[in-house]
């Protein structure tokens, strides 16, 4: 299903962008998983700006699919923005502007005739802090497939129950479905924001810090999760927690001021680094 209303076939390049004095960054591992870990998101010289403010700088990057890639870096660096650059949810700030391209699958997030509807349904977010709908259970899940066109009650009570069961939440609320989803913990509500985003069958979950707001044991499960999800999504998540990106991603990127500085298999990036900023921010020498 294409995600604009007049296919855009242009391929996902290779090289950095005419003009960039960055090459691209192109993951060395290659294994196949599911799809052969084909490139899923294309960035060629791309910035992202608040006014004049260019937050984004120049990045060239592919992230491949079916992998779980970590986003790190200081507070401030870019990498929230980046992340939210990908399903366009930059475009509820009115001061917000890109330059340079980002490819999903070949076609330009920003082109011109992108449904961005259709685009964040193929690329599902989940927040940094928990956000049901004050709605009952079943109503945040059937939300997106009911947006989407689907109304059969048998449908959605199939759609409703496999995504619980992804989301590792089905045991705990399945005789509760008609309740009020604000009553769950914090931890059960962040997992039915990941089950609401895997509803409508999305290619891609972008993760904002999702546990930065959750106690040890809530975010030890949101990382099982993650673990479980792992090549069946491409799984992008920000964090502050460098133990985190370490457990949980395949490959990691490593922002400073706005600058794409090191993306490499997360363990060559945390036992050898070839940046020594790299180097510098995760032995903790500065934040």
């Amino acid at each position: 299903m294409p995600m604009t209303a007049e296919a855009n076939t242009r391929s996902a390049a290779s090289q950095g962008a005419e003009g960039s004095n960055r090459e691209i960054f192109l993951p060395p591992e290659r294994k196949a998983v599911k799809d052969g870990g084909k490139p899923h998101v294309t960035a060629k010289n791309f910035s992202i700006f608040y006014g004049d403010f260019e937050a984004v700088k120049k990045v060239n990057a592919e992230v491949l699919s079916r992998y779980v890639t970590a986003i790190i870096g200081p507070s401030g660096c870019g990498k929230s923005t980046f992340l939210r650059a990908i399903n366009r949810m930059n475009d509820l700030i009115p001061s917000c502007h890109t330059a340079g391209t980002l490819m999903f699958n070949g076609e330009d997030i920003y082109g011109k005739y992108t449904d961005e509807v259709l685009l964040r349904k193929r690329i599902g977010m989940v927040f940094q802090k928990p956000n049901p709908f004050p709605k009952s259970i079943f109503d945040n899940i059937a939300y997106g497939p009911r947006l989407h066109g689907i109304n059969d009650r048998k449908t959605l009570e199939g759609i409703v129950e496999k995504s619980l069961k992804k989301a590792a939440l089905w045991d705990e609320v399945s005789d509760r479905l008609d309740r009020n989803a604000l009553g769950l913990s914090g931890g059960q509500q962040q997992r039915l924001c990941v089950a609401r985003a895997l509803a409508v069958e999305p290619d891609i979950l972008l993760l904002d810090e999702p546990t930065s707001a959750l106690d040890p044991k809530a975010t030890a499960k949101i990382e099982d999760l993650i673990e479980e999800l792992r090549g069946s999504y491409t799984i992008l998540i920000v964090t502050h927690n460098m133990q985190q990106a370490s457990r949980v991603s395949d490959y990691t990127m490593f922002f400073y001021e706005g600058v794409l500085v090191e993306y490499a298999p997360t363990k060559q990036l945390f036992t050898n680094p070839k940046d020594q900023m790299t180097e510098d921010y995760i032995t903790g020498r500065f934040s």
